[in-house]
């Protein structure tokens, strides 16, 4: 795509595995954002377990889309812009706009299935979830036989990749969690198992045996709502993410440094916690909990 300053070829490297049998073509991208480790460990372990190679059809796998950023362990391309809001790109622009574009043109056009695996911003940790948009049918069918623990209904985003694999016609799955510059094995096994089960359900595996059962109906959120801190202080977080909380349930407290002040954070509503902020320090104003709002325990009938 471009050199380094020191005039160092970067290649972004594309596995491409084809079977003798026609199918559809499935393509599995980790690292849009360059600090995000698990979607780029999600990918390669299912390189590693040789799963990538269809009985039918086609598998393109790219583990490290935003090399650049890989490298620098930062979200950004190095021109200072988010990938994920340049799609689909121009010929001409800015190098994450190129970038941008050579996906949308040069691979997206040979794809059925997108398989985007994410995690939550710095300090920002994901319940394991998919994120479809409800007019979304077929995305949202096949998000159901990926079956995560958490199924949040989120419209696309203008210039986002998913935005474009839709507009596209392409059924698109966005996987979230964990957060960025580490790696949680929890996650990536549900990241990993998930895939795997589409992979199957498309009857592209060759072996099913790396695949486990499915646990309990995926929880359907419709809605949430972010909780921001009301005081500047030290954050000491008192339940984890991805568990249920109850109304008034002390979710957090907040503390200056000289054990003058001790806010409780309460929960506004009963809901789960699908995202927390580590973060030891924290601003007035700043997001610290993604707590859910009116979820289901079964996802909407499926038209597979």
């Amino acid at each position: 795509m471009a050199r380094l300053y020191t005039s160092t070829v970067v290649d972004v490297p594309v596995l491409i595995h084809r079977a003798k049998k026609a199918g559809p073509t499935v393509l599995l991208t980790g690292g849009i954002h360059g600090d995000e480790i698990n979607g780029v460990e999600v990918v390669r372990q299912m390189i590693a377990k040789k799963v990538v190679k269809p009985k039918i059809g086609m598998i393109i796998a790219m583990p490290v889309v935003n090399i650049f950023g890989f490298l620098d362990m930062k979200r950004e391309f190095p021109d200072g812009r988010d990938l994920n809001r340049v799609f689909p790109g121009t010929k001409n622009g800015s190098l994450a706009s190129r970038f941008a574009y050579q996906m949308t043109h040069s691979i997206l056009p040979h794809v059925d299935v997108v398989m985007d695996f994410h995690t939550g911003g710095a300090q920002r940790f994901n319940a394991p979830h998919l994120r479809v948009d409800p007019m979304d049918i077929e995305s949202t069918a096949l998000a159901e036989v990926f079956h995560p623990p958490f199924l949040m209904h989120s419209k696309n985003l203008s210039r986002t990749f998913r935005d474009t694999c839709s507009k596209a016609g392409k059924r698109y799955l966005l996987f979230e969690g964990g957060k960025s510059q580490e790696t949680d094995k929890k996650i990536i096994s549900s990241a990993v198992h998930g895939a795997l089960r589409v992979l199957h359900h498309l009857k592209m595996l060759v072996d099913t045996k790396p695949l486990i059962k499915e646990t309990a109906a995926p929880i359907l959120i419709k809605e949430s709502k972010w909780i921001r801190a009301k005081y500047s202080g030290l954050l000491h977080p008192k339940t984890q993410c991805g568990q249920h909380v109850n109304k008034a349930d002390v979710i957090a407290t907040i503390t200056d440094p000289y054990g003058t002040m001790r806010h409780k954070v309460k929960a506004p509503h009963s809901g789960y916690i699908i995202n927390v902020n580590q973060t030891p320090l924290v601003y007035q104003g700043d997001a610290i909990f993604h707590l859910s709002k009116h979820e289901d325990k079964e996802p909407a009938a499926s038209s597979l």
